[in-house]
């Protein structure tokens, strides 16, 4: 647009009023056909797929060349199975989620889309955006330029399609409803053990002892006490990746570097920590009140120690 005008000002000797006029006018159509084209193109491409894939050529003309009316979220990612990045594979079907509930929303418009740039496809689009990870999720407004809080925090939130929608909600002011497919694994698991239950207190009707052994409801106890102080509730809401692999150098990291966030890879490690420390305490105190061999005993001892 400033170069249209600075040919108008370099030649304004030759124009006159009404033929300047005439040349903003016609820029003004020409730039309201492009968008047109632009929405359209869009359109047809969401109509196939819910999440259109992009190349360098294609988010540079749609996602970062103006004019836009529309918001675009944008997920980098590395798919190929020769990145490793099961991470990426999570996050996507969560993105994939979340954009069918909008493509089959009676709220869906052309006032947002919802685009994918793999690096084997858009390596270029990575090195100008000085990206270095994946998956990362940005949102490219109608106009200007995207900000800080246009990228989504998926170590501190995690990736699950529901906390997509709510910061989309936040960025756009568009309230997606997330709607899953119908999973009856859990159904069909929680009625399997059900049924194993009740089988086994029907064999076992007239030998019923085992319910009031106290080792085994401990057992359990323990069980559920290891899952949530390591950290398994908190990834069942939150959906945190099981590590992060760098793309750049392939170094895995275990540990996440907040103190806001994790990976499930901490609560398994955790988890065994705990389980460590407390078997060895209970080893320690059957130790000390059972009758044998003291050498023995005393290497039994070392061993619980160092277990602790």
């Amino acid at each position: 647009m400033s170069t249209f005008f600075h040919l108008l000002l370099k030649y304004e000797k030759r124009f006159c009023f009404n033929d300047v006029f005439t040349l903003i006018t016609l820029h003004s159509q020409i730039m309201k056909n492009m968008l047109a084209e632009k929405v359209e193109q869009l359109m047809e491409w969401s109509s196939r797929r819910s999440v259109v894939r992009m190349n360098g050529d294609k988010f540079r003309r749609f996602v970062k060349a103006p004019p836009r009316n529309y918001s675009i979220i944008v997920m980098f990612t590395a798919l190929q199975p020769q990145r490793q990045c099961s991470v990426c594979r999570q996050a996507n079907e969560e993105y994939q989620v979340l954009a069918n509930s909008w493509r089959y929303s009676s709220a869906f418009s052309n006032k947002l889309f919802f685009t994918v740039v793999d690096y084997d496809e858009g390596a270029d689009v990575f090195q100008q955006l000085n990206m270095n990870s994946a998956p990362t999720f940005m949102h490219f407004p109608p106009k200007g330029k995207p900000k800080r809080a246009d990228t989504f925090d998926l170590q501190r939130i995690g990736f699950a399609a529901e906390q997509l929608a709510k910061w989309i909600a936040d960025r756009t002011d568009v309230q997606i409803r997330v709607f899953r497919p119908p999973n009856y694994s859990g159904t069909i698991a929680l009625a399997l053990l059900v049924s194993l239950v009740g089988g086994l207190l029907y064999l076992r009707r007239n030998n019923l002892e085992f319910i009031y052994n106290k080792t085994g409801w401990a057992m359990a106890a323990l069980c559920v006490v290891f899952a949530m102080t390591s950290g398994q509730m908190w990834n069942h809401i939150r959906g945190p990746p099981y590590a992060h692999k760098n793309p750049q150098n392939g170094q895995v990291s275990y540990i996440h570097g907040s103190s806001q966030a994790q990976f499930v890879a901490e609560s398994h490690i955790i988890l065994l920590l705990n389980a460590a420390i407390t078997m060895g305490m209970v080893l320690l105190n059957e130790a000390a009140t059972s009758k044998g061999d003291v050498g023995k005993r005393r290497s039994m001892f070392y061993l619980k120690i160092i277990c602790i």
